[in-house]
């Protein structure tokens, strides 16, 4: 026996429910429009109907007219029903007229106020299909219809930025996770091939394998900082930066006794910004941490931090082997280093400057890089005290000149 149709089955166009055959809005509107102007005609005719009815024509004396019964005039009555009946169907032709008038024009007005949404919802198709390059850029009066096409327009631009950060992030993570993975792998491989591999073998392996894995991670960590940054959606609230420089310095101290690098004493002076304290310590601890690992021996680092009108500046300067000045913008880009594109243990993982820079821009400022003449390089952060041009901060009361 045939099995019923089940319920689920898609129903047909034809079969649809009557919310998919309602009528369009531009159909609607210019219905809307057209139903009030003739509504309003008719209301009016029929007001002026009522009155023109009930008015009394004075008639003068020497009138000539057949007298009833009841002292009324004849003609007077003839000629107001002739006059009514006129000026009714005269109305009901101008009113029918003015009907299609309404509607031919209520169609047009409606179209060209729609048409924007019209663009939109093509432009919504195209990024459904991952297109996101199409934007609307409305001109004219600024109405709501222009302001939901620009807040539409901004949707666009930071799904735009979302997704070329998160393509970005995978590009970068795949490109420098593939080696060192490669490299555990083989490690593992050479170990296992070995029957006879001992204690100490497989003790040796698992502690490059957790050097590697630490490396991995902070490689990882590194790029989510980097993609935090390039997002450009970052919180913000008054920090120090003063405070943050010594917090760095304090951490680094280690580091720099072992490498045998000078710091300086961490600056005294307030220098407060509007920022994000989460990426501005990463910044500066980029900033530090690169100045250290990229020295020489017996060499120093020099900090200057101060306000220049309404900006803070942030400068580094370390010793250092001679950097090309045709290599100072390619330092800017994930995974270059000083020495080349090659890694030595740690030496980081060459994300470092590309990370301040990003910080630097979400923030409204630009990290500034020029090599010194004696060797190393010379960074200034460059960073404006609060976000925006028209809501700027007035000078911290410690500033100078405040």
């Amino acid at each position: 026996m045939p099995r019923p149709a089940s319920s689920s089955t898609p129903a047909s166009p034809a079969a649809q429910s009557p919310r998919s055959r309602r009528l369009t809005i531009r159909a609607r509107l210019t219905l809307t429009y057209a139903g009030l102007v003739t509504g309003s005609g008719a209301v009016l005719i029929a007001l002026v109907y009522l009155y023109m009815s009930r008015f009394q024509v004075a008639i003068p004396e020497e009138t000539t007219g057949i007298d009833g019964d009841d002292g009324d005039i004849y003609l007077q009555i003839t000629l107001m029903s002739e006059f009514l009946n006129r000026m009714l169907a005269i109305s009901l032709g101008v009113l029918a007229l003015l009907a299609l008038l309404s509607g031919a024009v209520g169609w047009v007005v409606a179209g060209r106020m729609l048409a924007p949404l019209s663009t939109m919802n093509e432009a919504a198709r195209q990024a459904a299909s991952g297109d996101l390059s199409r934007r609307l850029a409305l001109t004219g009066p600024r109405d709501e219809i222009r302001d939901l096409a620009n807040t539409y327009d901004h949707m666009l631009d930071s799904l735009e930025s979302s997704l070329a950060t998160y393509r970005r992030f995978a590009a970068n993570a795949s490109h420098e996770l593939r080696t060192p993975l490669a490299t555990a792998r083989t490690m593992i491989d050479v170990t296992l091939a070995d029957p006879n591999a001992s204690a100490e073998q497989l003790r040796s392996l698992a502690e490059r394998l957790r050097e590697t894995n630490q490396a991995n991670v902070e490689t990882v960590d590194a790029l989510l900082d980097l993609a935090e940054a390039q997002s450009g959606d970052i919180y913000r609230e008054e920090v120090d930066l003063a405070d943050v420089v010594a917090t760095v310095l304090a951490q680094l101290a280690p580091e720099a006794t072992e490498r045998r690098v000078t710091l300086p004493e961490a600056p005294g002076d307030v220098a407060v910004l509007e920022g994000d304290p989460v990426l501005l310590r990463q910044a500066v601890s980029n900033l530090l941490r690169n100045a250290v690992r990229h020295n020489v021996p017996d060499g120093g680092v020099e900090i200057e931090l101060a306000y220049a009108g309404d900006r803070v500046r942030l400068r580094l300067s370390n010793d250092g082997s001679p950097i090309p000045e045709e290599r100072l913008e390619s330092l800017r880009e994930p995974f270059v280093r000083g020495a080349g594109r090659g890694r030595t243990r740690g030496d980081g993982h060459g994300l470092g400057l590309a990370i301040v820079s990003a910080v630097a821009a979400a923030h409204g400022g630009a990290l500034e890089l020029s090599a010194n003449s004696s060797g190393g390089l010379t960074a200034v952060l460059d960073l404006p005290v609060r976000a925006g041009t028209d809501d700027a901060l007035e000078p911290h009361e410690d500033a100078p000149g405040a």
